[in-house]
């Protein structure tokens, strides 16, 4: 519309000067070289007019013969570029369908035709990667990063190639230019942060950390700094112990369940006589994760008490914490600690039915400890020695003694977690005791699959009075871990050999095996 009323108006315009000029005659004269021209104004106008166009006219001719090698050179070379592009595209496509001989043909097209085009060097380094040639990738890659465009995705291409031929070092170095180039880039950030958190370089980790804050999300930047605050602390926790306990709280308050943050806090806290803030700190995180160091922290928070003070102080944190295995076995090792059989045998009641190795371990103990009955003991440690295996830190199927901020595995930051060892393979089934069979079922006990385990058969003792029946499975599959493929179909499985009783002497070091 508007277009419209612009045209209008110019039109307007233009007639109302032609009707001005026809309403205002005159005469033009022009006297030059003995020649006069005489004309109205109104002629003279529409020549000059004409005259300008004419010049018009010539002036773009010339200027185009005169500009017609430049033209046609341009022509030349859009069009050399719009087939290196047709080039690029139809190898990229060909990358991702795999396609070999079609991606190395566009490749070399393409470096012919735009040798200087981005995405040129990226596609020879993929259709290399995917042929398998790791020089020519590395080449390419290498090339790319000596461009200030390309810099990033080149060090990106060269530190994954160094990944793959398990160049730590060099994988770092790259790392570590992406990092300077772009500081927010994530992958080098994550990079730069696990090669400094596995070589326990934990002030460069936490500036790695910082690094990344924007992003990551809140809550996984919170859980990671506490867990390098701690392998922090945990370094220094002899050499400096008022740093450590520094670093230990700033942990706490960013992740008050991290267990051993809460158990070093607790130990350094008690040690500088803060004993209420040091019970706060290991109560708050009994109640999210109870775990056997908060209970030991929390039972020698002073250095002087008895082991029956002690027993009272784990008691009244159980109550504080979810009722279960773990505040059962922390009670029953502080009862056993101050010679209070009864307290001890009452709290693992309950988990005496399926026992874990603890509980089978504990309970040797205080057969051993109470009455002296070194046949009741070994009956438990051989139960031990076939129970369900304990939770312990586990991280990429290894397991360790005390918690670690990095998988040894893997180099993964946080990856140890307080679980049963390989749990996810097996399945949890309940025991068959011989005193919940009716008279005349088969003697049999089938221990429960842990630990990826297969399953034992074993004669059960007799007992006086059946109780009542539990359902037994007729079929009990032979569990595998991921990674195996299982026997051989071809050949039939070896039976399950049956557990001999354990000799007189060795089982005290059975027992301190399974002790933790």
């Amino acid at each position: 519309m508007i277009r419209v009323a612009v045209f209008l108006a110019a039109v307007g315009l233009v007639a109302f000067g032609i009707a001005w000029f026809a309403d205002r005659p005159g005469d033009v004269v022009i006297t030059w070289l003995g020649w006069q021209i005489e004309t109205s104004v109104m002629v003279a106008g529409f020549a000059f007019i004409f005259f300008v166009i004419i010049c018009i006219l010539l002036w773009s001719l010339v200027r185009g013969i005169i500009r017609s090698p430049e033209q046609f050179s341009l022509f030349l070379r859009n069009r050399r570029s719009l087939k290196g592009y047709h080039a690029i595209s139809r190898g990229l496509i060909a990358v991702g369908a795999g396609d070999v001989r079609l991606a190395l043909k566009s490749a070399n097209e393409a470096e012919r035709l735009a040798p200087h085009e981005p995405l040129a060097l990226l596609l020879s380094a993929q259709s290399a990667q995917l042929s398998g040639e790791r020089t020519a990738a590395e080449r390419a890659f290498r090339a790319m990063a000596g461009r200030d465009d390309t810099k990033l995705i080149g060090l990106r291409g060269l530190y994954m190639e160094a990944r793959r031929r398990d160049d730590a070092a060099a994988a770092r170095l790259y790392a570590e230019e992406a990092v300077k180039t772009a500081p927010d880039l994530t992958w080098a950030g994550q990079a730069v942060l696990d090669f400094r958190s596995a070589a326990a370089d934990w002030a460069g980790a936490l500036d790695a950390l910082d690094h990344m804050k924007g992003a990551l999300d809140k809550a996984d930047y919170r859980r990671q700094r506490a867990v390098l605050l701690t392998a922090r602390a945990l370094a220094i926790e002899d050499s400096e112990r008022d740093t450590a306990r520094a670093l230990a709280l700033e942990a706490v308050k960013l992740a008050p369940a991290l267990v051993p943050a809460a158990a070093l806090a607790g130990r350094r806290l008690a040690e500088a006589n803060e004993l209420r803030k040091a019970a706060k700190i290991i109560e708050a995180a009994w109640k999210a994760n109870p775990h056997p160091d908060l209970a030991d922290a929390y039972a020698h928070l002073r250095s002087g008490d008895s082991a029956l003070e002690r027993l009272v102080r784990v008691q009244k944190l159980a109550e504080k914490g979810p009722s279960g295995v773990e505040s059962a076995l922390a009670v029953a090792r502080a009862a056993l600690d101050a010679r209070e059989f009864s307290v001890a045998r009452a709290v693992l009641a309950s988990h005496l039915a399926a026992p874990a190795q603890r509980v089978a371990t504990l309970m040797a103990e205080i057969e051993e400890l109470e009455h002296g009955d070194e046949g009741r003991a070994r009956q438990w440690m051989s139960r031990a020695m076939h129970a369900p295996r304990d939770p312990a830190w586990t991280a990429d199927g290894f397991v360790s003694d005390k918690w670690m901020p990095v998988s040894p595995v893997s180099g993964r930051l946080d990856a140890f977690q307080w679980k049963v060892p390989l749990a996810e393979i097996g399945v949890e089934r309940p025991v068959i005791d011989a005193d919940l069979l009716a008279p005349g079922e088969p003697r049999l006990r089938a221990m429960p699959e842990s630990a990826g385990a297969a399953p034992s058969l074993r004669p059960a003792r007799r007992s006086a009075k059946p109780k009542e029946l539990r359902p037994v499975e007729a079929v009990i599959p032979l569990v595998h871990a991921p990674d195996d493929p299982g026997p051989d179909s071809r050949f039939e499985p070896d039976p399950v050999p049956e557990p001999t009783t354990p000799p007189a002497d060795p089982w005290r070091r059975i027992r301190e095996f399974f002790r933790q």
